[in-house]
């Protein structure tokens, strides 16, 4: 089994001091099941890569091997996949050979290990259980680019399907340490197995190793339970320590948060005009099914009910206290039943595919892609515009130099906490511009609020056309 890591930098060579594996010779390692060997079939001044290849002792496998009865079994222990394709061997052999990379220390190259690189990495061969569609939930809310490609259960005989197994490239601007946790994780998760005894202890392997992006991760529940074969003991243990009573907290936060640039905002009565502006772009684009990604409390979703013009709609958040909050304040179990039955909410992330969410006219993202990460952004745009792709989409956001303008917005703050950025109007051009080019969309600009001659409006939104 294969795993190749690039770096495209300058010096490219330096992959080698982030790895502890010198460029200019072979690295060779004893395994249990075998032995691994890492070396460097690319150094160029732009682009180094990095190769672990595993040898698997087939042998070794099936001595003492025993199924859950007693008795050995039959064919299992020799005809199997282990050998060739990637699965938890991998990723013991990635933990033992690049240990002290996954830790993020370099004493020659410190400050590379510490800030996102350019990084591909390449997996001969990697069974997916739960096909593509698995594999890019997993990867694409990290932030990477996925390509897969699948193999045939046998080229000579193409009636006999598709195989479990692809070849896969992830691209993306990632610290090292953070890919090679990431493959770590995943790789047996994609696999669904793992080769050795799962007991407490790989609780603390998946909570070390899932620091700083398994609790945010949309996927958390599946990975735990299949990073732990299925133990529901360990997997909600997992889970616990993963959330434990921080949820409720951070609900409300950002609660709190909200209220806070409500407060900031409603001399103007901004809201109102936001949503109201929303509604009137929907109307005019001859909307009739409608989604609102990051729905919230569902003010646009009351406002969308109200319009007989909407046939269908649907809000969609991450949060579970968010959607019982609309659901609350939607009325939704005493709707009348005509009613009841054009609004529908469902709890999801967009950061990854998500088939509810094709086919539909329009959708809004009003005051959400502000609250992504830069890396999550990247992910969102493709759930948008590559994957729901709807006719209309109307993006929102706040526009950073209105926020002089705000009096009781302290100098150099942002109008919520948990907002990871807020772009001039000319940032949020260039951003839309590229969308539009990217994926096949016209986009026009409107205001929304008071109009500064020098700041601009405290609102800006983006109607995007698909062509």
């Amino acid at each position: 089994m294969l795993l190749t890591i690039s770096y495209s930098g300058n010096p490219a060579a330096d992959l080698g001091y982030l790895l502890h594996k010198s460029p200019f010779r072979v690295h060779s390692f004893e395994q249990v099941f075998g032995k691994a060997h890492v070396f460097y079939p690319e150094i160029a001044a732009d682009r180094c890569t990095a190769a672990l290849l595993l040898e698997i002792d087939p042998i070794g496998l099936v001595r003492n091997r025993r199924g859950p009865s007693g008795e050995a079994y039959a064919l299992e222990q020799y005809v199997n996949d282990r050998p060739y394709a990637a699965s938890s061997f991998l990723s013991v052999a990635i933990a033992r050979t690049f240990g002290t990379a996954m830790t993020g220390r370099s004493k020659e190259r410190q400050e590379l290990a510490d800030k996102p690189l350019p990084l591909e990495a390449l997996i001969a061969v990697l069974p997916c259980r739960g096909g593509e569609d698995l594999l890019r939930r997993l990867f694409e809310p990290l932030g990477y680019q996925v390509a897969a490609t699948r193999h045939p259960l046998d080229e000579k005989f193409p009636e006999w399907g598709e195989s479990p197994y692809f070849t896969v490239t992830l691209k993306g601007t990632v610290r090292l340490k953070d890919l090679l946790a990431h493959l770590y994780v995943l790789i047996p998760v994609l696999d669904d197995d793992k080769h050795y005894w799962v007991g407490d202890a790989e609780v603390e392997k998946l909570l070390r190793h899932g620091e700083g992006w398994l609790r945010e991760h949309p996927e958390r529940e599946l990975i735990a339970n299949r990073y732990l074969k299925h133990q529901k003991r360990l997997a909600r243990e997992v889970l616990s320590r993963l959330i434990g009573d921080e949820e409720p907290a951070a609900d409300e936060a950002a609660e709190t948060h909200a209220r806070e640039e409500e407060a900031i905002e409603k001399p103007i009565s901004l809201a109102e005009q936001r949503i109201g502006t929303v509604i009137a772009t929907l109307r005019s684009s001859g909307a009739k099914r409608v989604l609102d990604l990051g729905c919230g409390e569902g003010r646009l979703l009351r406002e969308l009910l109200k319009d007989k013009a909407f046939a269908e709609i649907v809000g969609m958040d991450v949060s579970h206290r968010a959607l019982e909050i609309a659901s609350q304040k939607l009325r939704l179990e005493n709707l009348p039943t005509m009613q009841k039955d054009r609004i529908r909410l469902i709890h999801g992330s967009l950061t990854y595919r998500d088939q509810r969410l094709a086919g539909y006219d329009a959708a809004t993202v009003v005051e959400v892609i502000e609250h992504q990460d830069p890396p999550r952004l990247a992910a969102f745009e493709r759930v948008l515009f590559e994957f729901a792709r709807p006719q209309t989409a109307v993006v929102t956001t706040p526009n950073v130099e209105y926020n002089v303008k705000f009096e009781t917005l302290p100098a150099g703050k942002m109008r919520h906490k948990d907002h990871r950025f807020e772009w001039t109007r000319a940032e949020f051009h260039a951003w839309a511009d590229t969308i539009s080019k990217r994926f096949g969309y016209s986009v026009r600009f409107l205001p929304i609020g008071p109009e500064d001659p020098g700041s601009g409006s405290p609102t800006q939104m983006g109607i995007f056309t698909r062509q």
